[in-house]
């Protein structure tokens, strides 16, 4: 075995890997100046990160490697052959074939080409020869006229569209060299196509908005000798911008001097730097100042929140809706209940059927969802189409199970036709349950999904946990009183009942509970070092119906491993071969299972939860996960790159997802405050153990939660 500095050319022969993660792929050897292949005594294999590689490699493909090359003897059949591997090459590029066989028999074999095979492609090679990229590069009446005459129409398109592809391999090959990721390549070139490397020498600080972050661009300006001094606009206002974005990333939709200051301060290294680069974003595009407030307001989430404040307020007046047909139907529906409705109750249903847009809202155990069931029974009876939507497939499944219409994903509704009036079916509704978890990006998609006369009813919680993404919707519908909102109450408690929802409104209010331990709720008082150990023994004591709630990834890695350890300690590892190496994940057969990105063509999203119920790779396929919602997804490539053990969560993940008992890893720090408290409890149905200290828990209860120190413009424009 030797490593070197070396280099290769190959033509890629096959691909046994390619993920998110790594791609690998191998090939013959090209003789250089020569198409004609070695003499075949080792093959290429190339492992790199597939950002760091200028396109997706394809069967035909020729690329030149340059690097440390690891050299080894592999056993195929009767004889030995080597093989050299470049993993994450110093230099990589691909080019097409040039020349005759080369070019004909990539052209067949490549699917970019469609419907174009061996003899198609010879008889291109024949007609055009050398004139072949030429006449290919560029989309012309005359280049059109001269391939007629050996192809079809839609042949003619396909070698177009096939081509188009690698025509930008040029551009692909600079960038990789100048260390562009591959997935900004992309964007880049989707965009601004030819004119790309353009663009990026014209202001390589344009790289900022298409994903690379403002430390690299310096790296590159500094590495590439571009003209840009320190303190350059072109500098300056791609540090403003980036600072911006940061304030968007925790979730605010705008911001102000005093908040970005720091993030310009620790860019520019420079106080007078700073200072200009207030100056120099003036005339940009990206975002808006607020003369009265000095608040910086970014384009895009000002114009969100603009369109859904409007539709917001022109559904707010349509009021005074509850007619004779209302309240027939109202009276029908609540005559099918099996119990009276509170006064509170009654308020919530009738407000529904009085407004155009309304909300019902409350903490656990106050009946928003008796209120809500009621409320659409009514608007069916009156020949409404009921919409259900929940951010999570298993949110939607218990919206599902306690409304009795159908539901879906919000995501699943947004790839569907809009909603909209037709002469068969005039009236909509659409209900947005667990609404607290509905961010700024994802109102606006379904405002501009929906038509509209369509009437909108929103459920959930404001005192949750915010969404992810920026904004906190719900919270400022209500905050800002245009809405009509009713907010539920518990009643009082009932006998033999869990005590959830009176423990959850005390820490929701601020105030320790007296008695830590009460009802179904188990208070387990554990020094820090000790909190992964607890819970993993809390989880063995009834594994079927648990599930951890932690706040940190590293916590809940942690804990995940002895659970794993202690209930699932022998079952099959879930493990597959790529070129002759053995691979395998830390999963096993009946191991809980957490998704951790979206994949809506196989049904699952960033937070689907299931089980690994089989381990057996064939074909394609690595495997079979069963979901909580009993459908079965197919492990492949893509989606083995986004599995994770799932016994333990954040509680992110857990958001809008309900489990009959939860374990509660009650860790002080940073992203812990009242609100996480809060909704880590409220995920529980009958049973809660919380494990840390009681003065952690003291401290989180008492202090307010930052939630509400989210900067949104939403309640502004709809007061």
């Amino acid at each position: 075995m030797n490593v070197a500095l070396h280099q290769d050319q190959m033509r890629v022969t096959s691909i046994p890997y390619s993920s998110t993660k790594m791609v690998i792929f191998s090939g013959v050897p090209l003789k250089k100046n020569s198409y004609k292949t070695n003499s075949g005594k080792y093959y290429v294999t190339i492992k790199a990160d597939p950002d760091a590689i200028p396109v997706q490699p394809a069967l035909g493909q020729h690329w030149s490697v340059k690097g440390h090359r690891l050299i080894e003897e592999m056993e195929t059949g009767d004889y030995v052959m080597q093989q050299h591997t470049y993993e994450s090459p110093e230099h990589i590029e691909c080019s097409l074939p040039e020349t005759g066989e080369q070019l004909i028999r990539f052209i067949a074999r490549e699917s970019d080409f469609k419907g174009i095979g061996e003899s198609k492609a010879r008889a291109l090679w024949e007609l055009l020869g050398k004139d072949f990229h030429p006449t290919v590069g560029k989309d012309t009446r005359e280049s059109r006229e001269r391939l007629r005459s050996v192809l079809s129409e839609d042949s003619i398109n396909a070698l177009f569209e096939g081509y188009a592809k690698y025509k930008n391999l040029a551009y692909c090959n600079w960038m990789t060299e100048h260390k562009i990721p591959a997935s900004i390549q992309q964007r880049l070139l989707k965009h601004h196509g030819e004119e790309s490397i353009e663009a990026i020498k014209q202001n390589p600080y344009v790289l900022i908005g298409f994903g690379m972050s403002f430390t690299d661009v310096d790296k590159l300006v500094n590495f590439d000798q571009f003209k840009i001094t320190a303190c350059d606009h072109r500098r300056l206002s791609a540090a403003l911008e980036t600072a911006i974005r940061k304030e968007i990333e925790k979730g605010h939709t705008y911001t102000t001097q005093a908040c970005l200051r720091p993030y310009l301060t620790k860019l520019l290294k420079d106080k007078e730097l700073v200072t200009e680069a207030f100056k120099a974003g003036h005339n940009k595009a990206q975002y808006i100042l607020n003369p009265d407030t000095g608040s910086y307001h970014p384009t895009a989430q000002l114009l969100m929140e603009n369109v859904v404040a409007k539709r917001l307020k022109a559904l707010a007046n349509q009021n005074n809706l509850y007619d004779e047909v209302a309240n027939s139907a109202y009276c029908s529906s609540v005559g099918e209940l099996p119990y009276e409705l509170t006064k509170k109750q009654i308020e919530a249903v009738t407000t529904c059927l009085d407004n155009a847009v309304s909300c019902i809202t409350g903490g656990a155990g106050t009946g928003k969802t008796t209120v809500l069931r009621t409320a659409l029974r009514a608007y069916h009876q009156m020949g409404f189409e009921i919409h259900a939507v929940a951010l999570s497939g298993r949110a939607a499944m218990r919206l599902h199970e306690s409304i009795g219409f159908i539901t879906s994903t919000i995501a699943k509704l947004l790839r569907r036709e809009p909603i909209e009036p037709s002469s068969d079916q005039p009236k909509h509704l659409l209900v947005i349950d667990e609404a607290s978890m509905i961010d700024l990006p994802i109102m606006y998609r379904l405002v501009n999904h929906t038509h509209p006369s369509v009437r909108l009813i929103f459920t959930g919680d404001p005192d949750q946990l915010p969404p992810i993404g920026c904004g906190k919707v719900l919270a400022d519908i209500v905050e800002a009183k245009t809405v009509a909102n009713t907010m539920l109450d518990i009643v009082k408690r009932q006998e033999g009942s869990t005590g959830i929802p009176e423990y959850s409104k005390l820490i929701n209010q601020g105030v320790m509970p007296d008695q830590l331990s009460t009802g179904a709720i188990h208070f387990h008082e554990t020094s820090k070092t000790d909190i992964a150990k607890v819970c993993c023994e809390l989880y063995q004591e009834s594994p079927e119906s648990s599930r951890v709630m932690a706040p940190t990834k590293a916590l809940v890695t942690e804990i995940n491993k002895l659970i794993q350890q202690a209930v699932n300690p022998n079952s099959d590892s879930l493990e597959f071969e790529i070129n002759g190496d053995k691979f395998f994940l830390p999963l096993r057969m009946n191991d809980e299972v957490l998704f951790t990105q979206n994949h809506y063509d196989k049904g699952i999203q960033n937070g689907s939860l299931g089980m690994l119920t089989n381990a057996k790779p064939s074909g394609d396929s690595y495997g079979e996960v069963t979901l909580d919602t009993g459908e079965k997804v197919e492990i492949t490539q893509s989606v083995l790159d986004c599995m994770e053990l799932g016994y333990a969560i954040t509680l992110h993940k857990a958001q809008g997802s309900q489990f009959p008992r939860i374990i509660i890893a009650l860790q002080n720090g940073r992203i812990v405050d009242r609100a996480w408290l809060y909704t880590a409890i409220t995920r529980a149905e009958s049973e809660i153990h919380i494990v840390g200290s009681s003065d952690d828990m003291k401290q989180i209860t008492e202090a307010p939660s930052h939630s509400h120190k989210r900067n949104s413009y939403l309640k502004e424009l709809l007061g």
